[in-house]
């Protein structure tokens, strides 16, 4: 492959990878019995806490109303639960029940091992480059999905 080639082949190899991402988180639904948006939203809380109804209308990018449908339905599949904020009585926080994280160790950890072991293979230096690509990557796509969130509909 010359040298020229290898930006299209990088290329085709991250759309593939979107792909392979795309059919495991629909694998995971699919074993779960939710939907995609409800394992976006489940990612979330068991990413980052427990979190506000709010806090995970902003992480979504959903209005009030679907996140509250989607928390809604994740209670009723039994991977969250709604419990007061120890700090502040009012505000009702969104977690991650113990359900969750056994999901979480069946669907994740099996993955996240055999990521690390393919990551042995590489030196110190060798991995600092594909983590400044990754980051690199996600900035690239971030910037366009908010381009895309916030243009008009094109028509043809």
């Amino acid at each position: 492959m010359s040298k020229s080639d290898v930006p299209r082949e990088v290329a085709r190899q991250i759309r593939l990878l979107q792909q392979s991402f795309d059919a495991f988180d629909e694998a995971a639904a699919v074993r779960l019995g939710i939907n995609r948006t409800d394992l976006r939203a489940l990612d979330v809380v068991l990413d980052r806490g427990p979190l506000t109804a709010g806090e995970l209308t902003g992480a979504l990018r959903l209005s009030p109303a679907a996140t509250t449908t989607v928390i809604d339905r994740l209670e009723r599949a039994g991977l969250v639960a709604r419990t007061r904020d120890p700090e502040n009585r009012r505000r009702v926080l969104v977690a991650a029940t113990e359900a969750a994280h056994a999901a979480e160790r069946e669907i994740y950890r099996p993955l996240g091992e055999a990521g690390l072991r393919a990551l042995a293979r590489y030196d110190g230096d060798q991995l600092a480059t594909i983590v400044d690509f990754l980051v690199t990557a996600r900035a690239v796509q971030q910037e366009h999905a908010e381009r895309l969130a916030g243009g008009s509909r094109q028509r043809s």
